[in-house]
């Protein structure tokens, strides 16, 4: 499977979780396109996007939570990027492809409880991607979950970028398709 991970992290250089995902991927048979170095002036070259999306059969947004949404940028990508007319509304080009987010927190788990800090767990914060990605069609896969406050030691953060790699090379059983 052709994987393309679009990482979108504002300060990457000061990431713990995203750098060390990062750094789990470096060698691999994947596509990192890492979308803060590639757009400083966040001017998006929209076609060339698009041909790197058409190129790959799953793509992988890998972001920390930024205020219960995508980082900035990321955000003006999918506005730029899905256009209409070629991923909805007309041509549907990324129908079927595989969508999965990595997601980061500097919280821990416990906090995305109905009872706990946020209120909100994240696969509910994530429904505007979900609602994104079914409406072009695409297949959505489980978000791969990473929390700052439950990695402590060095062990922690190995553990992570394993299970990380695995994530990326899994074959999922199903996938939500409501269109």
């Amino acid at each position: 499977m052709n994987t393309l991970i679009i990482l979108a992290h504002p300060d990457i250089e000061q990431s713990s979780i995203n750098a060390s995902l990062k750094a789990a991927v470096i060698g691999e048979k994947i596509t990192l396109h890492e979308l803060y170095k590639e757009y400083p002036d966040w001017n998006i070259n929209v076609k060339r996007e698009q041909l790197l999306l058409l190129e790959h059969d799953r793509i992988i947004f890998q972001f920390p939570n930024y205020w219960y949404s995508y980082p900035p940028l990321l955000k003006k990508w999918f506005d730029d990027v899905l256009e209409r007319g070629w991923a909805f509304r007309g041509q549907h080009a990324l129908e079927g492809k595989e969508f999965g987010v990595a997601i980061s927190s500097g919280f821990t788990n416990e906090d995305y409880r109905f009872d706990g800090l946020h209120r909100h767990n994240l696969e509910q914060i994530l429904a505007p991607f979900y609602a994104t990605c079914n409406f072009i069609r695409g297949k959505t896969i489980p978000a791969f979950k990473s929390f700052e406050g439950e990695l402590v030691t060095e062990e922690d953060y190995e553990n992570i970028k394993i299970l990380y790699k695995q994530y990326l090379n899994q074959e999922f059983p199903y996938h939500r398709k409501v269109y």
